[in-house]
């Protein structure tokens, strides 16, 4: 899937994904600084029921938050991450607990770490600076997003 968006639709993308993907699922949010991917890890918490405020995990690494029936939204941003291996302080090989939600920033830094089931989510720039093409990608046999 390859769609171009604005804000709002992105938003409205997300908490639609939010409110309807199977769980536990990783979301890895690709692309540059300022394509997007904090705008859509928020709509993706709101939708799974997030009513906190979600400042960006940047210097946090990971934010745990508590989302409807239970479930659980993981943020976490790899960007400050040097070598792979980091990731094992952040709890990584506790990702994937039942009802839970992680939307990973700047997922290519955790290499071959990355769960084998996930989506690959891309945000990229167009010449619209309002506008940002998305490609969704399945990677393995992870839960399927809505439409």
């Amino acid at each position: 899937m390859s769609s171009i968006f604005n804000e709002k639709k992105l938003a409205e993308w997300g908490e639609r994904i939010g409110r309807g993907v199977g769980t536990p699922v990783f979301i890895g949010l690709r692309g540059p600084l300022g394509a997007g991917k904090s705008v859509l890890a928020r709509a993706i918490a709101r939708g799974a029921g997030v009513r906190a405020t979600m400042p960006s995990p940047t210097f946090n690494l990971v934010l745990r938050y508590d989302g409807r029936d239970g479930g659980t939204v993981l943020h976490v941003d790899l960007f400050r991450l040097t070598d792979p291996d980091e990731v094992w302080e952040l709890g990584w090989s506790e990702l994937g607990e039942p009802g839970e939600i992680a939307l990973v920033e700047w997922p290519e830094r955790a290499g071959e770490l990355l769960p084998p089931a996930r989506w690959d989510i891309r945000l990229e720039p167009v010449e619209d600076p309002l506008l940002r093409r998305v490609s969704a990608t399945a990677v393995g046999n992870p839960p399927g997003l809505p439409e």
